[in-house]
């Protein structure tokens, strides 16, 4: 590893990018393992360079972005969005499902009627 290149926290950069809220937020996920840099699971501390490939797991996908600009501070999303180069495929969009928990009883009218509208049998 080269020395004089600059380096950021993975969970800073996240965290500036705005791919996470709060900076402990993207520790904890670096904690979970779902942050890898370069296919490798990162710590929170692991130092991250411009050209890096970061797949982090957010609600059971992977985003994959390339780290264009090294930031530790939060900017503003559009400085942010130059930050980073998003290369996550599109995802294909999954029909909503009316879903109930269970042990909730029978729905109510309204309820029943929303189920139905998301069914497609107005």
């Amino acid at each position: 590893m080269d020395a004089v290149s600059p380096t950021v926290r993975v969970d800073s950069w996240l965290w500036a990018v705005r791919v996470y809220k709060t900076r402990s937020a993207a520790t904890t996920a670096c904690r979970a393992g779902h942050v890898r840099v370069n296919g490798e699971k990162a710590k929170a501390a692991q130092p991250v360079r411009i050209g890096d490939e970061l797949r982090i797991r957010i609600a059971g996908f992977d985003r994959i972005l390339i780290v264009r600009q090294l930031l530790t501070k939060r900017v503003g999303a559009p400085l942010a969005a130059m930050a980073a180069d998003d290369r996550t495929p599109v995802r294909e969009p999954t029909a909503m499902l009316a879903v109930r928990d269970r042990g909730a009883g029978r729905p109510t009218k309204r309820e029943r009627r929303e189920i139905d509208r998301l069914q497609g049998r107005d």
